[in-house]
């Protein structure tokens, strides 16, 4: 059985691993524990626990119940004017586990357990952290909050990306990225979810000895405050910056065009469609997996164009339609 590792976080993680779940692989999800932000961010301040929200979200993607009752209670979020309030149940769960086991690691293999999760779990670090963001005009932006929905001039480009104090992986992290035949990467936040799992010690250097296939799937979407006016070929640098170049096998570019009444909403909150533009891959291999046709071949780096739009308003990868992309490149 081909083992997958998915590295992130948020809604992009959740979405590769719903669309992984019922096919035949060994899956692992590394998960950012960089999460600063609200019912994550107040029960670490509380309780001195690491970030659940992101795994919760995994857990979630991997469970086998098709209910949506165990979605909504795990989504669940308390209101009112109660201590409980803005809390999620899931991350509440997971709390809780932390304390009768004694280890952040032991309630994640636990809830696994509980829920008959089919993969692993894997906070990226068992140590607390926060991240850090310099911008182009040298402000310093404390927590990933604070970079994932910005106070201050969202125009301003991201320099430098730093998790302070610095932290050392999960060997569990470090032992599924060696042993792994497909490394994804994407879709999801560049800045708050992705490049923060690759910031740990330890694991940009696993995934550049890994033998694996390597894979990054680009947005759909830009986000203001951090991929402002970004091209695919941007993300591509970006990413590199971080791990090296040519360390990629496959970047996937979804080429479906959303309808323009789709586009809208996301122009006001100031984000834009990523398309692909040829002219940006010269000395690329491209090749459309709908049409057959490749462009060029000379770097390393394969450039897939795929339909990967889900139906409907909200502008995101379909799970079975990455699933398919993986099929292609595992088989």
């Amino acid at each position: 059985m081909k083992k997958v590792v998915v590295i992130g976080g948020g809604t992009g993680v959740f979405t590769v691993l719903s669309g992984l779940k019922n096919k035949s692989y060994s899956l692992s999800a590394i998960l950012t524990m960089a999460d600063d932000g609200g019912s994550s961010g107040l029960l670490r301040e509380e309780f001195g626990v690491l970030p659940p929200g992101d795994i919760r979200r995994a857990l979630l993607a991997l469970s086998p119940s098709s209910s949506s009752m165990l979605s909504k209670l795990f989504n669940y979020r308390f209101k009112g004017q109660s201590a409980l309030k803005g809390h999620s149940f899931g991350n509440l769960f997971i709390t809780a586990l932390e304390k009768i086991t004694g280890s952040f690691s032991k309630a994640v293999d636990e809830a696994a357990k509980i829920l008959g999760v089919k993969g692993k779990i894997i906070p990226v670090t068992l140590e607390s952290t926060r991240l850090f963001a310099r911008l182009e005009n040298g402000l310093l932006v404390v927590g990933e909050t604070n970079i994932d929905i910005p106070k201050h001039d969202g125009v301003l480009k991201i320099k430098e990306l730093f998790l302070n104090p610095s932290v050392k992986a999960n060997p569990k992290a470090i032992l599924a990225i060696k042993e792994a035949d497909l490394i994804v990467m994407g879709p999801g936040d560049l800045y708050s979810s992705l490049l923060p799992t690759l910031l740990v010690q330890g694991i940009s250097e696993a995934i550049l000895k890994s033998k694996a296939k390597k894979i990054y799937f680009c947005n759909i979407m830009t986000k203001y405050g951090e991929t402002n006016n970004y091209t695919p070929k941007v993300f591509l640098n970006i990413l590199e910056k971080y791990l090296t170049k040519n360390i990629l096998d496959y970047l996937v570019i979804n080429v479906t065009k959303p309808k323009h009444e789709y586009l809208k909403k996301y122009i006001k909150e100031k984000k834009n469609f990523i398309s692909f533009d040829a002219a940006e891959f010269l000395g690329y291999k491209v090749e459309d997996l709908s049409k057959k046709t490749i462009i060029s071949k000379k770097s390393k780096t394969i450039i897939l164009l795929a339909r990967l739009l889900r139906s409907g308003s909200l502008l995101r990868h379909d799970p079975d339609k990455l699933a398919d992309v993986i099929d292609k490149i595992t088989f």
